[in-house]
C-alpha cells in the first residue's frame, strides 16, 4: 500500500481516510461530491430534471435538456418480470451468411427508442421468450408472427436495419 509521511507525524494512505492534513473530517457531513451539469458540463449542478433526474445547473439548462425528451428512469424495484430458465439449446446455424446482422445493424437496433418502448409490453416479452426458450425456435416463430404486436415489432426492427 502506498503511503505518504508529513513530517514524521501523520501518514496519509492512499485509501478512504477521515484526514486530510491536520484537520478532522468527518465524511458523512461532507454529503455527495458535487455534480456537473449534465447539459452545460461546466458549471456545478444545482437542480435535478424530475423527469429524468438529470442534473443541471440554471433554467437555460433545463429548456436546453428538455428539447429532447427524457424518460424516468426504470427502478429495478418497480416491477420485475420473472425470467424462465431457458433450456433449449440449439446450434446456431445460418445458411445464408448475409441473414447474419452486421455491428452496425445490431447498434441500430439497441439505440431504437421505437424498439426499446416495444419491448415494454408484456405480451410481447413472453413471446420473445417462448421464441427464445423453445426447442422448437421456428414454430414459435410462426405462431408469434400470427400476432399483431409481433408484426409489428419486426416491423419496427426491419426500419432500424434498413434495406
Amino acid at each position: 500500500m502506498e503511503s505518504l509521511t508529513l513530517m514524521g507525524e501523520f501518514t496519509i494512505r492512499n485509501e478512504c481516510t477521515p484526514y486530510i492534513g491536520f484537520k478532522k473530517i468527518n465524511l458523512v457531513e461532507m454529503g455527495p461530491p458535487p455534480r456537473k451539469c449534465q447539459v452545460c458540463i461546466e458549471a456545478q449542478s444545482k437542480y435535478k430534471c424530475p423527469t429524468c433526474l438529470a442534473p443541471y445547473c440554471s433554467l437555460a439548462c433545463f429548456k436546453k435538456h428538455k428539447e429532447i425528451p427524457c424518460v424516468k428512469p426504470e427502478s429495478t424495484q418497480e416491477k420485475s418480470v420473472a425470467i424462465p430458465e431457458l433450456s433449449a439449446e440449439r446450434a446456431l446455424n445460418v445458411d445464408e451468411p448475409s441473414e447474419v446482422l452486421q455491428k452496425v445493424q445490431l447498434e441500430s437496433i439497441a439505440s431504437s427508442s421505437e424498439i426499446r418502448d416495444a419491448l415494454k409490453d408484456e405480451n410481447l416479452q413472453k413471446l420473445i421468450l417462448g421464441i427464445d426458450g423453445s426447442p422448437d425456435a421456428e414454430t414459435e416463430l410462426d405462431k408469434a408472427m400470427g400476432t399483431e404486436v409481433f408484426r409489428i415489432f419486426t416491423d419496427k426492427i426491419r426500419s432500424a436495419i434498413g434495406p
